[in-house]
């Protein structure tokens, strides 16, 4: 339960503010559909967080505790970093595409809008260090809704009123202190 909980906990704080949010709401704004939107968002989700957890348990699996403790702890620090650099919107706009299902369209763009992204490296690192990966996979897709589906249903009003700079600022803090117990344990 540690690995849910932990992985929902992180991806869920440093969504907030990031690309993948800002596309929800360019999403919504732009069909107005939600249910669509948020299927699609969990159904890419899914397969970018399944991808990611694998990675870093395969990766983890390769190299000893000690060099996975540090390379761990320290992907958390530069996790931290990134996640006080604010996100555009230009970003998540320009991946939308066009002539294609709400469905489709939110799949599509929220797959790519998540690669390399920061909650898909938090995934990997998280999938390095815990087990089950299934609890991973699953934490870091509910905290990927968590903080989605509500900017989808509320759209633009919720977001004018979201002190993101706060919430960056927590993600970070959470992110630096994870790396800092890991390394120092």
């Amino acid at each position: 339960m540690q690995a849910f909980l932990v992985s929902f906990g992180a991806v869920a704080l440093a969504e907030i503010g990031d690309k993948t949010q800002l596309l929800s709401l360019v999403l919504a704004a732009k069909f107005r559909r939600p249910w669509p939107i948020c299927a699609g968002i969990l159904f890419a989700s899914l397969v970018s967080n399944a991808i990611a957890a694998e990675v870093g348990a395969w990766l983890a699996h390769w190299m000893t505790p000690e060099v996975q403790r540090w390379l761990i702890g320290l992907s958390f620090l530069a996790v931290a970093a990134w996640a006080l650099l604010p996100e555009k919107a230009d970003d998540a706009e320009a991946a939308t595409g066009r002539g294609r299902g709400v469905l489709a369209a939110t799949l599509i763009a929220f797959f790519l809008a998540e690669l390399g992204d920061r909650t898909q490296v938090a995934t990997a690192v998280l999938g390095a260090h815990y087990a089950p990966l299934w609890q991973v996979i699953a934490g870091s897709t509910a905290g990927m809704l968590a903080a989605n589906v509500p900017v989808v249903f509320l759209g633009a009003r919720f977001a004018a009123r979201l002190p993101l700079r706060v919430a960056r600022l927590g993600a970070a803090l959470l992110f630096a202190l994870l790396g800092l117990w890991i390394l120092l344990r």
